[in-house]
């Protein structure tokens, strides 16, 4: 005779098996509970955590939790299963210049984060720590008698999902002359990936923006997390600041 606990994993596997994209804990609760009626949501409760432990230990390995509160059958845990898009050849000839001018707009008119931005991009720091693709500055005047120090804001936006991970390192480069740190990924990346991208960026004080790849009109811009600031290492923020005397005369 079937136990109660039993009914329970078996109801779970069969919601697992209807969800190739996964399910989030709340929903398998709830699908369980309506599958379930009769069936006390603490028992519920207590034998999917069990589940849960028994996930996490590898006793059980045809499930997975590839991210908080996830759980998927490990035949559906696939790149083209899992968030990614595979797109035609016409929009693969959307370059990631076409989003600097789009993002250091967004940096000054709904962020607000900078008074002044400007695409930058190229190499033109000279050196393999990497440039930002947008710079900008935030400052104000005329608020009071003290006035606040001149911000600088850096950006780094990616179009290749599967640069995610230098896109980042990129990121924590700028930290290094920079108040502010944002960095720019596709919303079409993996769920697994942005999760573990946004826990990294919020450890480490970056600003996280997800954006639609495939529209240079319209890139759809999406924060996350806002950055924090931190005091950059002035002797690096004045040596790039000399490299682009023609932007920075603008920006300052």
């Amino acid at each position: 005779m079937t136990t109660q606990r039993e009914q329970i994993i078996k109801t779970a596997r069969e919601i697992l098996e209807n969800s190739p994209k996964g399910i989030r804990y709340a929903d398998l609760m709830r699908s369980i509970s309506e599958l379930l009626p009769d069936t006390k949501i603490n028992t519920i409760h207590g034998t999917i955590w069990e589940f849960k432990q028994k996930i996490d230990k590898g006793e059980i390995k045809d499930v997975a939790r590839p991210e908080k509160g996830l759980y998927i059958l490990r035949e559906y845990l696939k790149e083209k299963e899992f968030g990614a898009t595979e797109y035609g050849e016409e929009e693969t000839e959307i370059k990631e210049e076409d989003f600097y001018k789009l993002f250091a707009d967004y940096l000054v008119n709904d962020l607000e984060e900078c008074t002044k931005a400007m695409p930058l991009g190229g190499n033109r720091f000279q050196d393999r720590w990497g440039t930002p693709d947008v710079i900008g500055t935030y400052r104000i005047l005329g608020i009071g008698h003290v006035q606040p120090p001149i911000e600088v804001i850096s950006a780094e936006i990616k179009t290749d999902i599967n640069q995610l991970i230098t896109s980042f390192g990129q990121a924590c480069s700028y930290k290094l002359f920079s108040h502010k740190v944002y960095l720019v990924i596709p919303k079409d990346a993996r769920g697994i990936d942005i999760k573990r991208i946004e826990s990294l960026c919020l450890k480490f004080g970056i600003g996280l923006i997800l954006f639609n790849r495939t529209n240079k009109e319209n890139p759809e811009f999406e924060i996350l997390t806002r950055a924090v600031k931190s005091e950059p290492d002035y002797f690096y923020l004045n040596k790039y600041l000399r490299l682009i005397e023609d932007v920075a005369s603008e920006l300052f």
